[in-house]
């Protein structure tokens, strides 16, 4: 029979207080919703997450660049101020295109960064490794030169600074053999032959004063130097912006806004964004034949 009331110290009947509790929840039970939220985010949720560029190599051959795109890659001609661009090679697998890089963290899960040097030569970075290569337009015989090997092993002066575990975007200056190199909010430049740091590793902010409360002022995704004198494209997420920039100086303007890359690059519409799926599984039947001779006349 239920109890509802109890006799106080003066003999006085009360009634009891009514409490309700929740279930207890196990210690299993919240490990388990923990899960279920973790497999909903990777089954489902970051499939959402659209993926744009994630580096640039502007090529040897006037007009023409690279698009790295996890682990695959387009090439581009491409019109600055225009948007009568053209692929050149359509989407494939950068393994295929680049038969050197076969077994290597930059053909199997991605290039990250990428900056060119003379001819047909650049330099190539997959999280912390990097190599030096020639990738050599229009033919199947690309090498590596150096590496792959640590970026602290291939340029000591980056060890022990933001760019060691690798970098998120590069392009050439016009100063000598000079390139900027961005990371998260930061950028430095270095001399590439030297292999020495010019001046000071400082906010994008401070040193593109353009770039301040633009998306770029973050952190850069992708970026290359135009075959324009001074200029550059930078990219980010679904935007980009064209800069003519100005070494040693603040006197770098934008030149135009920064809009969507698929209004100004109407040809990559298809292709960006990437189903994010993470990097595409594959076999080696999944490569596709050999052309004679020639890897991006496609």
């Amino acid at each position: 029979m239920p109890v509802y009331y109890y006799r106080d110290d003066n003999g006085v009947n009360r009634y009891l207080p009514e409490e309700t509790y929740p279930p207890r929840r196990e210690k299993r039970d919240t490990l388990d919703d923990d899960e279920d939220a973790a497999l909903k985010w990777y089954t489902s949720s970051v499939l959402e997450i659209p993926s744009y560029i994630n580096s640039a190599l502007r090529s040897s051959r006037t007009n023409e660049v690279y698009f790295f795109l996890k682990n695959k890659y387009v090439r581009l001609y491409y019109t600055p101020g225009k948007t009568d661009d053209k692929i050149l090679t359509n989407l494939r697998w950068i393994y295929d295109g680049f038969p050197s890089l076969v077994d290597t963290p930059f053909g199997e899960y991605g290039i990250d960064c990428a900056f060119d040097t003379e001819g047909n030569e650049a330099y190539i970075f997959s999280t912390k490794l990097c190599a030096y290569i020639d990738y050599a337009p229009g033919t199947m015989n690309d090498k590596i030169l150096s590496g792959p090997t640590t970026i602290a092993e291939m340029f000591p002066v980056l060890r022990n600074t933001v760019f060691e575990n690798g970098i998120d975007s590069a392009f050439r200056s016009t100063r000598g053999k000079e390139v900027y190199l961005f990371k998260g909010n930061k950028y430095g430049r270095i001399s590439y032959d030297s292999k020495q740091l010019v001046g000071t590793i400082r906010n994008i902010g401070d040193g593109f004063p353009i770039l301040k409360d633009t998306i770029f002022e973050s952190g850069i995704d992708a970026c290359f130097a135009s075959h324009e004198e001074s200029e550059a494209y930078l990219f980010k997420g679904e935007k980009y912006v064209r800069i003519k920039f100005s070494p040693g100086t603040y006197d770098d303007i934008l030149i135009g806004e920064v809009r969507p890359i698929l209004d100004g690059w109407p040809c990559l519409r298809g292709i960006l964004p990437l189903d994010n799926k993470g990097v595409d599984a594959h076999s080696q039947t999944d490569h596709q034949e050999p052309y004679p001779d020639q890897h991006d006349e496609l």
